[in-house]
């Protein structure tokens, strides 16, 4: 089969699948009027669950039969419920989208990071201030790991938000070091030191036991 020479049809097709046109062509064989009328009405209803977002549009139906006779080049005769029009599919023209001209001065960070800094320099209450840094510096700690697949230090992280709002977002660093504030997990840092050296310990005990096993033999 041909490929549409419009680029709306085309889109069309792509919308509906390849087997939706053929059963459009093979509906424009068809010699009896009535025949062809009834097997529009069944592909209708084939197109209508292929694009159910159509359901929520007002006057759907329309749009369905509409879709039909782009399809059929504009060529379908049958007893359709709806006058048949192709021009506003043909002719209409997609609307001009907005690009963000502006780029994040922090890529790794991405622009919405910068948003959020921006709505806690509005925050008159310490507490919601302070809580507000601890969570985006977290956030911000998370994005730079998957960005540069590296890790990052809390005062560089805290420099960055003093950057980016200017001034007037700052936290103490030695606060926010010893209770591992920037870290997602929330693990404060004292209680994963004693983790660390409950397994180094551990793995003494192992190897003193395995010295002595040794040796008993």
């Amino acid at each position: 089969m041909e490929a549409s020479t419009t680029f709306k049809q085309d889109l069309l097709l792509r919308e509906y699948g390849r087997n939706v046109q053929d059963l459009v062509n093979y509906i424009l064989s068809v010699e009896d009027r009535a025949e062809r009328t009834r097997l529009s009405h069944l592909l209708i209803n084939l197109m209508s669950k292929l694009n159910p977002q159509l359901r929520d549009i007002q006057d759907a139906q329309q749009k369905l039969w509409n879709h039909l006779f782009v399809m059929s080049g504009s060529k379908l005769d049958v007893d359709s419920p709806f006058p048949l029009s192709a021009m506003e599919y043909l002719n209409d023209k997609p609307q001009p989208m907005d690009y963000p001209l502006d780029t994040p001065n922090f890529k790794h960070y991405g622009k919405n990071v910068e948003l959020l800094i921006q709505r806690a320099t509005e925050l008159e209450d310490d507490k919601e201030r302070e809580a507000a840094i601890i969570s985006i510096g977290k956030l911000m700690k998370t994005l730079y790991r998957s960005y540069n697949k590296d890790s990052i230090t809390d005062d560089v992280i805290l420099s960055d938000i003093r950057q980016i709002s200017k001034g007037k977002l700052n936290i103490d660093l030695n606060y926010v070091e010893s209770n591992n504030l920037f870290e997602s997990n929330g693990k404060p840092q004292q209680e994963q030191q004693q983790r660390s050296n409950q397994q180094q310990q551990n793995r003494g005990r192992k190897n003193t036991r395995t010295t002595s096993n040794q040796r008993n033999k």
